[in-house]
């Protein structure tokens, strides 16, 4: 029986967020979610079940709202980068979810690297 997208997708998510959660070693996660219009990323810390950061192209001021291209992700990234260097946190671990390291999701990925978060 073949199966639908989205059982395809959220077997791939969790397939995908067990390994990594298995190397954690107690380091923040950096959780992206894609829809069709935006995207946005969250700095989360797992043991106390806190966000420490994050940025979505909802917001007013990084101004690509409600656009979902390759700029936009990697203003998200740059901007995800930046307010981790605040919140005090350098290394991280890339949790891209059910969604394919390609296009907007590396983009963003690029954009945090070479913003400074290590993953």
């Amino acid at each position: 029986m073949a199966q639908t997208r989205r059982t395809l997708f959220l077997k791939r998510r969790m397939r995908n967020r067990n390994k990594i959660k298995k190397l954690a070693g107690g380091r923040a996660r950096l959780s992206v979610h894609r829809s069709s219009k935006n995207i946005s990323v969250q700095l989360i810390d797992d043991a106390n079940g806190v966000t420490l950061a994050s940025a979505s192209t909802l917001e007013k001021g990084l101004g690509v709202i409600g656009k979902n291209n390759k700029e936009a992700s990697a203003k998200v990234g740059s901007a995800i980068a930046e307010r981790a260097k605040k919140a005090g946190v350098e290394v991280c671990y890339f949790d891209r979810g059910g969604f394919i390291f390609h296009g907007k999701v590396k983009a963003l990925a690029d954009a945090a690297r070479e913003g400074g978060l290590k993953f």
